[in-house]
């Protein structure tokens, strides 16, 4: 393609390409390499967090960060190299949703559920994604930025727990809150604070992941890593699909999750209108769907993989903007590296063996960003001209903290309904639906696009 400009007057304009249609001249395997980087601290951060919450042995939490790895990579060559009907065909690396961590964490926890319990429910979630695609955009209406930025905000309220208690040394740890592990997550956070302050450019966007490598050093300096695993892990294995076993479908864990997928497919939408302005393309209708429709499929391939539900990943399209690199088949490449990384279970084990003061450090910045993306899109919310929005937040907030700050608060409810009502975030977003329509009213399909827009450009960052 890059051989048209010889050819001025018959080929200029056959050969002309939309950016995101462009290959790179140089360096196109750096270039997905860099997006890989960017997102891999927050793409393996899911599977940490929910197989250490249920407990699981070390070799398959190793397993479940392999299996993640390699379905990031499928995912990410759905969304961006695209099939018929499916992918939005744009420059946009995929990873596991934080939002569905918490509601995940209570099913696993149920004896009745459990891991398999979970992956029914993924299944569901995108089988559910697939068919509900078309209606989405009809549902934008639904969720004005008071309402997407309230759930945002209590997904990093609720996150925040998880990385204050890596900091200390990880739950059920007899030396929790030993000033070692203190002094480590901090020397993380401070060393990510100073790569992001002093620094531009590719370093500053990889500051997580180097704060973590150098975290990682200090610790295995003062005896804290232990890489028996890493040494016998094998080079190479297969991810095997429903390795942890059958699937259990589960009513209400479906429903949970489905209603997280909503919310996701929500934010994906902000997502693809921000890619949009910055590549120069259109997002219509058609082709808002079929990204979506990838999240959907991505989701579906999690359960199968045994991982978890997948969205567009938002560091990776401010990458996009700081670069100019506006092609997909960088982030082509990129799918291509994750799916390898997750043939290595040696690099799986490596991941596992990071201590959990190390991803504390870490986990404060990744999860108070999460949080901190769902105050800057409340920013954009008219708060002195409609005073109800101030009510919106507030109860809604305070509906999402209910799990956090007294977890017996449910108890004697139905054990069917634990998956949901244990979830902060499924209850503020039902909150924050309910009050917004009781209060606003159903708005109008261009404001909700308008809004959606404005939603993007607060999520970009």
């Amino acid at each position: 393609m890059a051989h048209g400009s010889s050819h001025p007057t018959a080929a200029a304009p056959v050969v002309e390409a939309p950016p995101v249609a462009e290959v790179p001249p140089v360096a196109l395997g750096l270039l997905g390499l860099q997006h890989v980087l960017v997102m891999y601290a927050g793409a393996v951060a899911v599977p940490l967090i929910v197989g250490r919450a249920l407990g699981l042995p070390p070799e398959q939490v190793a397993m479940l960060v392999s299996a993640d790895l390699f379905a990031c990579g499928l995912a990410t060559l759905i969304q961006s190299w695209g099939l018929p009907g499916i992918g939005i065909r744009m420059p946009v690396m995929m990873g596991v949703t934080f939002a569905a961590v918490t509601p995940m964490i209570a099913m696993g926890t149920n004896p009745a559920l459990g891991l398999t319990g979970i992956y029914g429910a993924v299944i569901v979630a995108g089988l559910f994604a697939l068919f509900v695609a078309p209606l989405v955009g009809r549902l934008l209406p639904l969720f004005p930025p008071v309402v997407t930025g309230t759930v945002i905000l209590v997904i990093g309220i609720s996150l925040m727990r998880v990385g204050v208690n890596w900091a200390a040394g990880g739950v059920g740890n007899p030396r929790y809150g030993a000033l070692l592990y203190l002094g480590i997550a901090l020397f993380v956070l401070l060393v990510i604070l100073a790569l992001t302050r002093f620094t531009r450019g590719f370093v500053a966007s990889a500051s997580v992941l180097i704060g973590i490598v150098a975290g990682m050093a200090a610790a295995g300096l003062l005896g804290l890593v232990d890489l028996s695993r890493v040494a016998s892990a094998p080079w190479f294995d297969v991810v095997r699909p429903f390795a942890f076993g059958v699937p259990k479908f589960d009513l209400v864990a479906g429903l949970t999750l489905c209603l997280v997928m909503v919310v996701v497919m929500i934010e994906s939408t902000g997502m693809f209108l921000a890619l949009a302005e910055i590549t120069g393309e259109t997002v219509d209708e058609p082709r808002l769907v079929r990204g979506l429709r990838a999240d959907g499929l991505g989701t579906v391939l999690g359960g199968v993989f045994n991982t978890f539900p997948y969205t567009s990943f938002s560091q990776n399209i401010g990458l996009v903007g700081v670069t100019g690199v506006r092609s997909r088949w960088v982030t082509v490449v990129g799918g291509g590296v994750m799916l390898v990384l997750g043939l290595i279970p040696k690099l799986a084990a490596l991941v596992e063996a990071v201590p959990p003061c190390v991803l504390g450090g870490a986990g404060l910045v990744m999860f108070g960003m999460v949080a901190a993306t769902g105050a800057r899109i409340l920013g954009a919310v008219d708060f002195s001209g409609n005073r109800n929005n101030l009510f919106i937040v507030a109860v809604s907030v305070g509906f999402g903290l209910i799990p956090l700050v007294a977890p017996n608060f449910f108890k004697q409810m139905p054990d069917a309904l634990h998956p949901l009502l244990e979830s902060g975030i499924l209850l503020a977003a039902l909150s924050a639906l309910a009050l917004n329509l009781f209060f606003n009213g159903l708005g109008s399909q261009a404001g909700a696009r308008a809004e959606a827009a404005r939603l993007a450009h607060a999520a970009e960052a």
